[in-house]
């Protein structure tokens, strides 16, 4: 299919994007935002990637579904995504959970979150929907997929993952024939099928769906009227769907965005601490597997007006410095050695302070004296002089939360509890 073909398909197609959950194995970094909220890469927030897959693949019609906390997910949206122009018929429409089929029921799955939304879907006048999650980064072509979707007839076209066999029982998986067709499908297997011809790898479900919208439509409201459906996509809609025959798998391979950096189909789902963590650190390799600074598919976001980054003093025992680091916009180093870490926006760090494996969100300061190691810091909080952090476990899980990994998560109430421990002893 040609590129004018890809833009008449994205041109009658809209991303519905699934950003309603908490994410709760992220803990107090999800206690006032919701995941596709949590910040990412130094700039940008979870959510932006999907987005940004969805635009760069021509797709000008959108909507996110929230739910869950949304206030600073909403702002993010309106900041950093209000470029869309209506007279060109191109929108991003925020649809809170509003009660508006159902006035006893917020939404009870993701099926469900769809479904509320149909008299607004409608109106967009469109012929095919992606259904979309907003809690993993990637770069993916969704015309591509389109592509096959309407190539092959299919009633879903699911988009995969190939995984390893043994860790596949973590995912949704997928059994296909030598068409790609989908001949099962089996919620988190003990025993996960084998992709045809490859006996150590399996295929995952990555969330990500294309239906015809009318198809999709009749689905939500037969699901609707089954009292023993959880009105989910994973759990009700696509092993129906499955059952009837018409489901092919998409395989991720396939319309991954990649470029000479990058030499894996980057994936993540970084929903723990420990991922979270991992994913960002991974940023400040010599070569990342994610490479944020392709132009050809940039990661759009919103861009405070900030000015540069600034390293200052230089003295032997007081020198503001960054290897292999990641340092955002408006963060000022004052005299503080970082190594292997990433600083997001207006980040400040004092004198004679040590950061190694370190992620800060935006706005939070690091005073004097501070030694800090495998961490991740909340936005906005303040590191008082003379912490140490990641030298001794048990004192760090005495008032901090540390993962079974020895990863350390820092919020603001958890320094001010041990503020005022500390303080009546």
């Amino acid at each position: 299919m040609d590129n004018k073909s890809h833009q008449r398909l994205t041109n009658r197609s809209l991303a519905f994007v699934l950003a309603g959950g908490r994410g709760s194995r992220l803990k107090e970094l999800t206690d006032t935002r919701a995941k596709p909220a949590v910040y990412f890469g130094g700039k940008t927030r979870i959510i932006d990637f999907a987005l940004s897959n969805a635009y760069n693949s021509g797709i000008r019609k959108m909507a996110v579904a929230t739910q869950y906390k949304s206030h600073s997910l909403v702002r993010h949206l309106q900041r950093g995504w209000s470029f869309f122009r209506a007279e060109r018929n191109e929108y991003l429409d925020i649809i809170p959970a509003s009660q508006q089929i159902d006035e006893t029921n917020w939404y009870k799955g993701t099926a469900d979150a769809v479904r509320q939304n149909i008299n607004i879907i409608d109106s967009y006048d469109i012929e095919y929907i992606i259904i979309l999650a907003g809690d993993h980064i990637y770069k993916m072509d969704y015309s591509l997929m389109l592509e096959e979707h309407v190539r092959t007839g299919a009633n879903v076209t699911i988009g995969c993952l190939t995984v390893p066999r043994e860790e596949a029982s973590a995912f949704g998986v997928m059994a296909i024939d030598e068409t790609q067709k989908i001949t099962d499908f089996l919620e988190k297997p003990s025993d996960p099928p084998s992709i045809p011809g490859d006996d150590a790898h399996s295929l995952a479900s990555m969330g990500i769906y294309v239906f015809d919208w009318k198809f999709l439509r009749n689905e939500l409201l037969t699901d609707s009227d089954d009292d023993s459906s959880s009105h989910d996509f994973g759990n009700d809609i696509i092993p129906s769907i499955v059952a009837a025959g018409k489901a092919q798998a998409h395989l991720f391979s396939d319309s991954c965005v990649q470029v000479g950096l990058e030499k894996e189909h980057y994936w993540r789902d970084v929903g723990t601490i420990d991922a979270f963590w991992q994913a960002n650190i991974d940023l400040t390799k010599f070569e990342p597997s994610l490479d944020l600074y392709d132009r050809s598919w940039p990661i759009w976001t919103y861009s405070e007006q900030v000015p540069p980054a600034k390293f200052i003093h230089d003295e032997d025992d007081r020198r503001g410095l960054a290897v292999s680091s990641l340092i955002s916009g408006n963060c000022i180093i004052s005299g503080t050695e970082i190594r292997n870490s990433l600083l997001f926006t207006g980040v400040r760090t004092r004198s004679y302070s040590m950061l190694e494996y370190v992620v800060i969100l935006p706005y939070a300061e690091v005073g004097r004296n501070v030694s800090l190691k495998n961490c991740v810091i909340d936005s906005g909080v303040q590191i008082p002089e003379g912490l140490v952090v990641g030298e001794d476990a048990d004192e760090d899980k005495k008032w901090f939360r540390r993962t079974d990994k020895g990863v350390v998560l820092i919020t603001q109430d958890m320094l001010d509890k041990r503020a005022s421990i500390l303080a009546g002893a």
